[in-house]
């Protein structure tokens, strides 16, 4: 009788996938950059081993929101102290700093564990269509819708 197989962090192959962030949807987007990171379509999937591939996405400023969010969204956070509560609206996250848009998005996908850290630690986002990665020769590939 065979038992399961369970991957073990050394037996894994990792890729890397070359995402391009031109006119996707935030959301859509980030729950499938959470599934590669996470290794999920693969068949040697365990939930608690690492076994994702490595994921940069470029032009994370032509990323898009549906509806009203793109004037609704806020993102905050909270310094601790009293009268701490900072808030960003989208169109000034984007401004300023369109790769933490997507970083959040994914990061909230994720487990929120060690093991999660792990997962978005292999997470690279650039603003623009120029990246520092070539030499790992990344596999571009194109979402579903």
């Amino acid at each position: 009788m065979k038992s399961t197989h369970y991957a073990k962090p050394g037996e894994v192959a990792r890729k890397w996938v070359l995402i391009d962030a031109d006119g996707a949807v935030l959301g859509r987007l980030a729950t499938q950059v959470a599934d590669i990171l996470r290794g999920k379509k693969k068949p040697q999937f365990t939930p608690n081993t690492d076994t994702g591939d490595f994921v940069v996405i470029i032009n994370a400023d032509k990323v898009q929101l549906t509806g009203n969010k793109a004037q609704q969204k806020e993102y905050w956070r909270y310094s601790g102290y009293l009268g701490g509560l900072k808030t960003e609206s989208f169109q000034e996250a984007m401004a300023k700093h369109p790769e933490r848009v997507i970083e959040h998005a994914v990061k909230g996908m994720l487990p929120k564990t060690t093991l999660g850290r792990q997962q978005f630690s292999k997470l690279k986002v650039y603003a623009g269509s120029e990246h520092p990665h070539a030499a790992q020769n990344p596999e571009k590939i194109t979402l579903e819708a």
